[in-house]
Order: C-alpha cells, then structure tokens, then sequence
C-alpha cells in the first residue's frame, strides 16, 4: 500500500513528500503487531532527488520486516537551502513517530537510511538531533534509532563540494563559511550521536571512500557502534546493486550483500522477532 503525506499540512516546511510503502497485518492481530520503520532519502547532490535511490530500496526493506518510507526531499531547484531538508528530515521522523499507530510501527524504531547526498542529510540528522528546535525554530522528536549511510557525502573537505554549494545556495560568502564546518558531519559527531551502518566502494571516483571512513573513526573514538563495509570495486550510485538499475557486472552481486548487512544491522536495535 503506497500513501503520500504532504508534510507542509502538519509542519512548518517549505515542502517534502513521505511516501508511504507499507503492508497491513498479516495475521489479524493488528493490536500487537509493529514493525520497525525506515525512511529512505535518495540522493542527487541536493540538486534532484534520484529516482534510482528510492521505491526500489523501500521494497527491498518492506520484503524484509520493516514498513517504509521515501522522503522527496526540496532541493536546491526548489529554491530552498540549509536547513529545510534537515527539518523536513526531522518532521518525517516526527510524523511517523506520532502516526504510529496508523501504520503499524514501533515508535522507538526507527531508521534512517541515505544516499549519497541523501547520506549527508540522514548523518546530519544523526549528529544534529537534539538541536533541532535551535536550528529550526520546530520541537520534533525526531532521534532516529541507527541510520544507514550508503556512499555518503560527509565533509567538504573530502570532495563532491557541488552538495554543498547547492545546500548553501543562497547563502553570502560570509554565511557559508560560518554554516560550512558545522556541515562537515565527521567533525559533529558526539555522544548523542546513534550507531550507524556504512558501505561504500573504493572505486567511487565522485564521493571518495574517505567520507565514509572518516565517519567511521570519527563514531569509534565515541565508542559509538558502527558497522564499515568497503567494497573494491564499482562507481557511485549504485543503489541496491541490481542489473536493473546498473547493468550486468558481477562485482554488483557481491556488492548487493549490502541490503541484508544492513537490515540484520538495524534488527540490533529491535525487539520484534521475525
């Protein structure tokens, strides 16, 4: 069952779409059965939300025990810039968390998975959570449990300075070098910070494998868990590792192993069983 919710009919954002993939209770026990969630942000340099990053990976995780969801973020085309996709972020997480009920989810588990871009903005969340009534004038609770990050844009420092030009889009000179190191994520992480599952590849010649690495120190000298997967081969972008989406290559089957690494990495954190 796909559903749309327009989170500017419930939040103080510019926009942002959540789109709904979930599936009612199998077993006729609706008043017990949850599942954990995740929501799924695309990635494309905060210049387009990637079609290739979105309904394709919901239903890998809905076939997996969890209810999903995509956020379409606003992008810099829109006409918006740092901070909305972070607060349109953290309304999503608020709205399912206060929407529960409705679609069958444990409140205390949700996940946050992004790539790319996406990646950026799902670690920002992760490292900026209990800020975000300062940063966006909006009480949400908004924690997510762990967050997934696949080939992720994490600093300015490591490359792929086109993110971050469209997400200080409007921004003087002087502002940006303000903001910019506070969007450097591998320096922000703290103790607030949640456990994160990281994969990405050594070939990705556009987000270098540093980012993701980098992360990963920055998460074990908190002694934060974390789970690191460097694959040697492909490009960036490569979504669930699918002929479909990329064309045959035989490195994408090892590389696929991602999806179920990373769905036995959040079932850590539940309490269902299945």
């Amino acid at each position: 069952m796909k559903t749309c919710i327009e989170l500017k009919k419930f939040y103080e954002v510019a926009g942002g779409t959540l789109n709904a993939y979930t599936i009612d209770c199998p077993t006729g026990d609706e008043r017990r059965w949850k599942r954990p969630a995740v929501i799924v942000l695309p990635g494309g340099g905060y210049e387009h939300v990637s079609k290739r990053e979105g309904a394709n990976v919901a239903c890998q995780f809905l076939a997996r025990g969890f209810q999903t969801f995509v956020l379409e973020y606003l992008t810099v085309h829109d006409g918006v810039h740092y901070p909305e996709q972070l607060h349109e972020l953290a309304a999503a997480v608020d709205y399912i968390k206060n929407n529960c009920a409705e679609y069958h989810v444990n409140r205390d588990e949700i996940f946050v998975l992004g790539f790319s871009a996406g990646g950026h903005l799902a670690a920002n969340l992760a490292v900026e959570h209990f800020n975000i009534l300062q940063i966006t004038g909006e009480r949400l609770d908004c924690k997510p449990t762990a967050v997934g990050l696949a080939y992720p844009v994490i600093s300015s420092k490591l490359r792929h300075t086109r993110s971050f030009e469209c997400l200080l889009s409007g921004y003087s000179e002087e502002e940006q070098r303000k903001i910019l190191p506070r969007l450097n994520l591998d320096e922000a992480v703290s103790e607030h910070t949640p456990p994160a599952f990281i994969w990405t590849t050594a070939q990705d010649s556009v987000v270098p494998a540093s980012n993701s690495m980098y992360f990963a120190l920055a998460l074990a000298q908190k002694n934060i868990s974390y789970e690191l997967h460097v694959y040697p081969e492909t490009n960036h972008g490569s979504s669930i590792c699918d002929f479909e989406v990329n064309g045959e290559c035989a490195a994408y089957k090892k590389n696929a192993r991602w999806v179920e690494d990373c769905a036995q990495f959040f079932r850590l954190f539940t309490v269902e069983k299945y």
